[in-house]
C-alpha cells in the first residue's frame, strides 16, 4: 500500500504535468496513480491535486505576503507547486501541520534546488503560524 509521502509525491508530479505539460487533471492523475478508482491512495492524491487547483488563487494570496523578496512568478515551478499544495493541505485538510511542512520540505529537497527545502520550510511554517497550526517557537 502506498504511503501518504508517495501520495504527495504523486500529487506533485500530477500538478507539474498539468502546469508544464498542459495535461488535463484526470489524465495527469491516471498517469501517476493508475486507473484504479477505488484505491484510497488515488483518493488522497486526487483530493490534493484538485483541491490545490480549485483553491490556487486563495493559496497564492496567503503565500505571496510570506515570500520575502520573491514574487510568486519568479519561484521555481516545483517550489511554487509545493507551497500551493502545502498551503491547501494546511488550511483545508486535517493533516498535522508538522507533517505537511516536513513532507513538503522532503519533496523540495528531492525535486528542486539545494536551497528549496529551507525556503519551503520557512514559508509554510509562517503560514502555519498565521493560521494557529504551528506554535510561535517552531
Amino acid at each position: 500500500m502506498p504511503t501518504r509521502r508517495t501520495g504527495r509525491e504523486h500529487a506533485l508530479q500530477a500538478l507539474y504535468s498539468i502546469e508544464v505539460g498542459h495535461r488535463e487533471p484526470a489524465d495527469a492523475l491516471d498517469e501517476v496513480t493508475g486507473t484504479d478508482a477505488d484505491s484510497p491512495h488515488r483518493g488522497f492524491v486526487r483530493d490534493l491535486v484538485l483541491g490545490t487547483l480549485e483553491r490556487r488563487e486563495e493559496c497564492d494570496a496567503q503565500i505571496v505576503p510570506l515570500l520575502e523578496g520573491w514574487t510568486i512568478e519568479r519561484l521555481p515551478t516545483i517550489d511554487r507547486l509545493l507551497l500551493e499544495m502545502g498551503a491547501f493541505e494546511l488550511t483545508h485538510l486535517s493533516t498535522p501541520a508538522a507533517v505537511v511542512i516536513n513532507e513538503a520540505v522532503e519533496l523540495a529537497k528531492k525535486f528542486s534546488t539545494e536551497d528549496s527545502g529551507r525556503f519551503v520550510n520557512g514559508v509554510l511554517a509562517r503560514l502555519g503560524r498565521a493560521h494557529g497550526r504551528v506554535s510561535e517557537k517552531a
